[in-house]
């Protein structure tokens, strides 16, 4: 499918489901129904039954219902855009396409949670996100340096608001930064990433807080915006940082976590061949890219700087053993690509 068959339209409302009649009047106005030959969603979690991508039908909908509290901040919102698309559209098929799905064949090792058993009978593990993400880049990586570059030893750090990193040998995930939810991981621009879990309790003593404001705090008051008490966004930090000690300090930690992650994956991987950068920070902050780059230098990784300021797809220079790109992600393009195959569109 080719990328200018995509359109996008950017919704601003003031609660979701305003935000919904905008978009069906929009699609309406821009394509019509007729044009219309299928409806792809990117749904975040679909627990231990939902990865691979498939239509939605009733009884999907009802179990991911009951699934919600897997991803109450995402789910419930999601469930209530298929069903909006059926009241309008009734006809059109839908297709769930789960982010979780590309880290599904993880080894198990990779997905147990060192909690008491039983939790896992519950499909509580390590589910792994930004799925979608990953997929195209391994597809975009195959084309660019071929099939195999694509079955080496490969770490892909998905870097934007949200922000995980991921593992990839002979083609397949072996191990991913996020976990039971998408908070885990990394400092993201509002989410924490990994916290010792006795802070629940310490602040539960302290400030009597309870178990929705500790999540309101780790997925929307923390990562860049809690260090930095101003911003969320890495451009404004990079541009006051030499002002501000506190934006400074925001990216120096999302920086340093970042380049903890690639040294574990590295170990996980028993090397490193290819390094690749995306989303948002990643392929536009070539600051950020360096600094989590520097001091890797034993792993093989070594920058060209000015590759690197110039967002080039190949940064890595000519001595480096490790091939580090920039890849341009495109989540809606996999999404449309998985539609097609899974209804047998052309």
């Amino acid at each position: 499918m080719d990328r200018a068959d995509i359109f996008s339209r950017l919704v601003t409302a003031p609660d979701h489901t305003v935000a919904v009649g905008v978009l069906m009047d929009w699609i309406e106005e821009r394509s019509g129904r007729e044009a219309l030959s299928a409806v792809g969603h990117r749904v975040v979690h679909g627990g231990p039954k939902y990865y691979q991508p498939q239509r939605i039908t009733a009884k999907m909908v009802e179990e991911l219902q009951r699934l919600s509290a897997f991803d109450p901040d995402h789910l419930p919102e999601e469930i209530l855009l298929t069903e909006a698309f059926h009241r309008r559209f009734p006809e059109l098929p839908q297709v769930a396409c789960f982010d979780t799905a590309f880290h599904h064949d993880m080894p198990r090792v990779a997905q147990l949670l060192p909690i008491p058993r039983r939790y896992e009978a519950q499909g509580v593990r390590r589910y792994g996100f930004h799925g979608l993400s990953y997929a195209f880049l391994m597809e975009e990586l195959a084309r660019l340096a071929g099939a195999d570059a694509a079955q080496g030893r490969i770490i892909l750090a998905h870097l934007g608001n949200g922000a995980s990193l991921a593992a990839v040998r002979d083609g397949k995930p072996v191990d991913t930064s996020m976990s039971f939810t998408p908070t885990a991981g990394v400092p993201m621009s509002t989410r924490s990433g990994d916290l010792d879990p006795g802070l629940v309790w310490y602040l539960a003593r302290t400030e009597k807080m309870g178990a929705k404001q500790f999540n309101e705090m780790v997925n929307f008051q923390s990562g860049l915006l809690g260090v930095s008490e101003t911003s969320s966004d890495m451009r404004d930090l990079l541009q006051h940082e030499t002002q501000d000690v506190r934006a400074a300090e925001a990216v120096a930690l999302f920086c340093y976590q970042v380049k903890k992650w690639i040294g574990a994956f590295a170990a996980a991987l028993g090397g490193l061949d290819t390094l690749v950068f995306s989303g948002g920070i990643g392929e536009n902050a070539p600051t950020v890219r360096a600094r989590i780059c520097d001091g890797l230098e034993f792993l093989g990784i070594e920058l060209e700087e000015k590759r690197n300021a110039a967002n080039e797809g190949v940064i890595s220079s000519a001595a480096s053993r490790v091939a580090i790109r920039v890849i341009r992600t495109d989540e809606e393009h996999m999404i449309a690509k998985t539609v097609c195959r899974v209804l047998g569109l052309a």
